[in-house]
This record gives C-alpha cells, structure tokens and sequence, in this order.
C-alpha cells in the first residue's frame, strides 16, 4: 500500500480507537451501576487493550507480504514494526506496573482472568485456525473479550450479590460490539481475503445479515431499556443512538466508502461520551 493515509486514519492506524471505545463503556457501566472506578484500572483498561489491538496488527504486518495488506493500519505495523516493538514493550511494563501496584486483590483477579483468554485469541487467530470456516468466528471473540474488559473492574467494586447489575449495560454493549464487528467484516470481506483470513462475512452465509440483525436487536433492547428500566436508562439511550449510526453508515457505505465507513462505526460507540458529560 503506497497512498498516504488521510487525517481521519490515524487513529485507527495508531490502535486508538479500541481503546478510546473500552473506556467510554468502562466510564459508562461504572457510572449506571454506581461505583468509582480506580484510576489505575482506567488505565490497565487502556492500556491493555491497545497492546492487544497492537499485537495483532504487528503479527498480521509480520505474516503478509507488502502486496497483500490492503489496510493503512497493517500497513504502518508492517513498515515501522521494529520502531513500535520498543513502544509495546514499554507500554506491556508499564501495564503490569499499574496492574500490581494500583489494583486491588479482587481487581487484579478478575482483569488477570481476562489474560488468557486474550492470548489464545491472538494466537489462535493468527497461526492456528485462521484460515479455517468453522472456528469460532472472529468477531464474537472480539466483542466477547471487549466486553468482559469492560465489566471486571466495575464488577470487582461491587459486592459478590450485586455483581449482575452490570449485566444489563454489558448486554447492550456486546450486541453493539458484534454488529460493528460484523458489518466492518461485510465492508472489509476483500480486505479479509487478501490477507488469507476467515470473517463472518463470508464464513457464513448469512453472516452478514446476521450482523446487521444484531444492530437492530441492540436498537431495539436500547429503546426497551431506556422505557423501562431507570437503573440503566443512559446505557440504553447510548446504545440504541449508537445502533442507529451504525444501520445510518451500514447504509452509506457505498457512497462513504469501506474505509471512512470503519472509523465512523467506532466513532459511532463513542455515544457514552455525550451522555458522561451531560451527567457532569
């Protein structure tokens, strides 16, 4: 790839804005089920979610040839891999850091249990099933793991009986999580080709109906939470705002292109944001 990436890329390209998306949820569920969120687990939050979204980009620039990535974002892993190598590590040492000197026991556990199940993604992804029809499809890993990010450090504050509370808000995340997942895999199913991996796009074939259905079913619960229950109301306008962005630029895509249509959608979960400063 040789074009120039424009303005708008680069947060994509830099790994940003996964974790900008995790922290706007974690800020979110914290605040509907009434806890104060450490700050160091703000941080391991972020931080850990940007070594994971870069780890994979740095091994998918390291596996392809040059002709093959059809992504700014791989693109830039694959040419400055060695100048990002140092970064990760730094940031990897100062995750661990935050994590053992600013966590609580609980918090430490139940982020640490998260770790594994990351690591066999990436490397099941990466140099065992990925090119297999019938693994587990990548997009569901994606928002599962986002997801349970997201909860541990609220859930770790409350107490053990009051550790559902957090499963409303989550819910709706994680349909939001998928369908973005799935409709970025409908826009990129040539990008996902030329790089040799499965998607739900084309692994299924009704994948991608099945990834716009999961947007209108987070449209719909979003309505019936915000009615219905106040405990979590603001997750509940947040995501049925963000499920209507997302069948907005679904719908747009031809004219907005594959490209701009994917950082739009992650823009499109930034929606805790307004309802975070709204609140202060």
């Amino acid at each position: 790839m040789t074009r120039r990436p424009k303005w708008w890329q680069w947060p994509t390209i830099l790994s940003l804005d996964a974790p900008a998306v995790a922290l706007a949820w974690q800020a979110l569920v914290a605040a509907e089920v009434r806890v104060r969120l450490n700050p160091f687990a703000v941080v391991v939050l972020g931080v850990s979610v940007w070594l994971s979204y870069a780890a994979d980009r740095w091994l998918e620039g390291w596996r392809l040839r040059p002709e093959q990535v059809r992504t700014q974002r791989h693109s830039f892993y694959q040419r400055l891999r060695w100048a990002v190598a140092p970064i990760w590590i730094l940031a990897l040492g100062a995750d661990l850091w935050a994590a053992l000197a600013g966590l609580s026991a609980r918090e430490f556990w139940f982020g640490a249990a998260l770790l594994p199940l990351v690591l066999a993604y990436v490397l099941s992804h990466q140099f065992v099933h990925r090119d297999r029809r019938w693994r587990l499809p990548k997009e569901i890993c994606v928002a599962l793991l986002l997801a349970g990010g997201i909860a541990a450090f609220a859930a770790a504050r409350l107490p053990i009986f009051q550790v559902g509370r957090v499963i409303v808000p989550i819910g709706l995340f994680l349909l939001l999580a998928f369908g973005n997942c799935a409709l970025i895999s409908v826009w990129e199913r040539a990008v996902d080709q030329s790089h040799g991996q499965t998607s739900l796009a084309w692994q299924f074939p009704l994948g991608s109906a099945l990834g716009r259905s999961a947007v209108w079913v987070a449209l719909g619960c979003g309505v019936v939470v915000a009615g219905m229950l106040p405990f979590a109301r603001a997750a509940g306008v947040c995501a049925a705002t963000s499920a209507a962005l997302l069948l907005w630029i679904d719908w747009g895509q031809a004219v907005l292109g594959w490209e701009a249509a994917r950082v739009l959608a992650d823009c499109a979960l930034l929606t805790p944001l307004v309802a975070l400063a709204l609140r202060l």
